[in-house]
């Protein structure tokens, strides 16, 4: 008789690409998103959840390099239909507009939170699945929809702990590049791949600094490692229309504006998106968001084919270290742009839309980096088991702790439900717990109407730093009437709060 072949145990490991969420980063997260809803909110967007799975149809290709169906994206074929789970929120919404325009306001304003998913290679910082955070607005064809989206980036920055000062929202608009496109020879179907190689170079002005992007113009450039990267094959003069376009920024908005009035020379759709940054400026200055805050930029490209008018980029501008220990700002953690064609390939009539996508990990890595989350979140309080045979009266305890009866803030807090014969054992989980108290009870404690609280967080402290001296002097562990066990771990709470 064949001997049955053992199946192998499956390997515990997180798919290459993924990764978990643990208690403290899931709700500094919701913490965050909680935030962010609260500004959205307030500028009248309403919250829509769409379906994590769109056909590949409805999604469209708008990731690069996508030739078929499943790539970029993760698909799967299902009654001779493509499906795929959403790579944005942006396109969903588009589906949405067309399907619902009967019953939708319009200009239909919403916010949408939550995972997309991207069949991309992975890398340090590169993941599979994350969260972005976006508000749109569809229907709105006036440049006022993009001001008041930069509007409220800046807001919602600075509600998350962002300060002035520490950031700086980017203006700018594909009609311009176009123009200067047209004025450097780069206009029509037979350029497509040219201003392609422009549109990824001009984009990397950041990293690679002008001379890097200027090789990119022309012939190509060779990296340290020695590979190297054709470039758009530009003759001189066409290279020069584009970086100075690139180097228009001044130091105002209104003379930046006019150095590319003097770029775009006679191309009409350059000259309409001059005035529209022109109008987007006046906007946000009558409100208060002067350059410092939000500020006009021609190297702000976007990298998502889609964008026909003003496109925006949130930059934190403080410095962090690299993985390799070297000093550099943290860079971008939210764009976006209008892309009045994307509601169209549904509807087959041009609808204008607007919107900005925050990255919700790069935001909070951003905020831990400056120190503004707290890395250890408060665990709950523990009670603790030393006679099993009182369960219920333990149980009593947790509740009055979860619900008081008095009007006051319930407490955080937990029976524990591990094997309560080592007592040891319970305060090292209330540790790994990060509890801030624990509370003890055994037969002589209930027979005496009492209860012990211990102040972990006070004896930790004690442990780690004080003299035999002070720790006598500063007892962590408190013995009080039962009746006082809630205002004693409120008080204990309060000072560590």
């Amino acid at each position: 008789m064949a001997k049955i072949k053992k199946q192998p145990r499956p390997k515990a490991q997180t798919p290459k690409g993924f990764q978990d969420y643990f208690g403290a980063d899931v709700t500094a997260r919701n913490e965050m998103l909680a935030t962010i809803a609260g500004v959205y909110h307030r500028y009248g967007f309403d919250a829509l959840e769409t379906s994590a799975v769109e056909t590949v149809e409805a999604l469209g290709k708008f990731l690069p390099d996508v030739d078929r169906p499943n790539e970029g994206v993760f698909a799967w074929e299902e009654d001779n239909d493509w499906l795929a789970l959403r790579y944005d929120l942006t396109a969903p919404l588009a589906r949405v507009a067309a399907q619902y325009r009967n019953d939708l306001p319009s200009p239909y304003r919403r916010y949408a939170m939550g995972p997309v998913w991207r069949n991309e290679k992975p890398g340090p910082g590169r993941f599979r699945q994350f969260y972005q955070c976006d508000a749109d607005t569809v229907g709105a064809g006036s440049v006022a929809a993009d001001a008041e989206i930069c509007a409220m980036l800046a807001d919602t920055l600075e509600a998350v702990g962002i300060e002035r000062g520490d950031y700086i929202i980017r203006v700018n608009n594909r009609k311009v590049l176009n123009g200067v496109m047209e004025v450097a020879g780069l206009s029509g179907d037979d350029k497509e791949a040219e201003r392609g190689i422009v549109l990824r170079a001009i984009d990397k002005l950041d990293r690679l600094g002008a001379d890097g992007v200027r090789a990119l113009l022309g012939e190509g450039r060779k990296d340290a490692s020695g590979d190297f990267t054709k470039g758009a094959g530009l003759a001189d003069a066409q290279a020069e229309v584009v970086m100075g376009f690139m180097e228009a920024k001044r130091d105002t908005g209104a003379a930046t504006v006019a150095r590319l009035n003097e770029l775009v020379g006679g191309s009409a759709i350059g000259l309409e998106g001059v005035q529209e940054l022109e109008t987007i400026a006046a906007l946000l200055e009558a409100q208060g968001y002067t350059a410092e805050r939000i500020e006009i930029d021609p190297s702000v490209v976007r990298g998502l084919g889609y964008y026909t008018g003003p496109v925006y980029e949130a930059e934190l501008t403080f410095e962090v270290t690299d993985e390799k220990g070297r000093p550099r700002n943290f860079g971008s953690v939210a764009g976006g742009g209008r892309y009045d064609d994307l509601v169209k390939r549904f509807t087959g009539q041009e609808v204008p839309a607007t919107g900005v996508s925050i990255g919700v990990d790069r935001l909070l890595a951003a905020l831990r980096a400056k120190g503004r989350m707290d890395q250890t979140a408060m665990g709950p309080v523990v009670v603790t088991v030393m006679d099993r045979d009182r369960m219920a009266d333990y149980q009593t305890m947790v509740a009055e702790l979860r619900n008081p009866n008095d009007g006051g803030e319930p407490i955080r807090a937990e029976v524990y439900l591990g094997n309560p014969k080592n007592f040891g054992n319970q305060l090292k989980y209330a540790d790994k717990r990060a509890s801030p108290v624990a509370i003890i009870a055994g037969s002589d404690e209930f027979d005496k109407g009492i209860v012990q609280i211990k102040d972990l967080i006070l004896g930790a402290e004690i442990a780690k730093n004080a003299t035999l001296e002070e720790w006598k002097d500063r007892p962590s562990q408190y013995e009080v009437p039962r009746d006082q066990m809630l205002a004693k771990v409120r008080e204990i709470l309060a000072e560590h709060s």
